[in-house]
């Protein structure tokens, strides 16, 4: 079988405090795009073997791919003994923000349970999904979701603002640097006056709407990365857009009216970042 594995936006992500544990705690409106890369899941033959190919050399195929990661965690949880051989087509870039690594282990996951014969029900699944990466969890779900914990709280975004959302064109762009998502937390966890209170956080996602764009990490990543917060500024005020940052970046995102000048703003683009720059236009799922 070969299955999308999606890239996600973050349209508004809240990162409230840093736990016992290490990790943090998030609040964030996540939505899928219907770009991505494409895994392809066959049989090996070959009794507890996992094996990745990938089209891109740059990408580790070793253990710590989460793709392998996610096969052996879901061969425990199952108690599965078969052997898969796994071929992925990278069109995500890595550093991005977009949850490439994270839909890709989803991906394998939803197709070793189809292969096994679905010996995990969802939420089983998703607890598996869990422990391989935190944002793994929302890959297994439809449609735009609210993520809490460190990713492994997922429910439905109110279906309301959700269908608003569906079929949506946005632009995805990135510059040819990533931002290490370590690096970003470990700035949020020097400056701990940029956490946003758990309750404000609530607050702004009961009543999310597409206007509510917001992403807790863009000031401390755009003090460093500069690029990122002029380019975002010149769309703002040269093409009327209202761009945000993914994730812990570098991709960012804006909503594209249909009348939009899309050639200009492209060049816009690559005139700021360069002929490298990654500039997509997918619609939401």
């Amino acid at each position: 079988m070969t299955i999308l594995c999606p890239a996600k936006l973050n349209l508004y992500l809240a990162v409230t405090g840093r736990r016992a544990d290490g990790f943090h705690d998030l609040v964030s409106v996540v939505v899928k795009l219907d770009f991505g890369d494409t895994l392809t899941v066959e049989p090996s033959g070959r009794a507890g073997r996992f094996e990745l190919v990938c089209d891109d050399s740059t990408l580790p195929i070793d253990d710590t791919n989460l793709v392998l990661k996610a096969a052996r965690a879901f061969a425990a949880a199952a108690r599965w003994t078969g052997g898969v051989r796994f071929a992925l087509t990278k069109r995500i870039p890595v550093g991005a923000g977009l949850g490439g690594g994270s839909s890709d282990a989803a991906a394998a996951l939803r197709a070793l349970n189809q292969l096994a014969g679905v010996p995990l029900a969802a939420p089983e699944l998703a607890a598996v999904a869990a422990t391989v990466g935190s944002d793994c969890p929302l890959f297994l779900t439809e449609g735009p979701v609210v993520i809490r914990g460190r990713g492994e709280y997922v429910t439905p975004l109110d279906e309301a603002a959700a269908a608003a959302l569906r079929g949506r064109r946005v632009l995805v762009f990135k510059p040819d640097f990533g931002v290490p998502t370590a690096w970003a937390y470990a700035q949020l966890a020097a400056q701990p006056g940029r956490y946003t209170p758990p309750a404000e956080a609530e607050a702004a996602v009961a009543r999310w709407n597409e206007t509510a764009l917001f992403n807790g990490f863009e000031a401390v990543v755009g003090g460093k990365f500069l690029a990122l917060p002029v380019l975002l500024e010149r769309l703002r005020a040269e093409f009327g857009l209202a761009p945000w940052m993914s994730g812990s970046g570098s991709a960012c995102g804006a909503f594209l009216p249909e009348d939009a000048p899309l050639a200009a703003i492209e060049a816009a683009i690559r005139a700021a970042w360069g002929a490298a720059a990654f500039v997509i236009r997918p619609r939401l799922m």
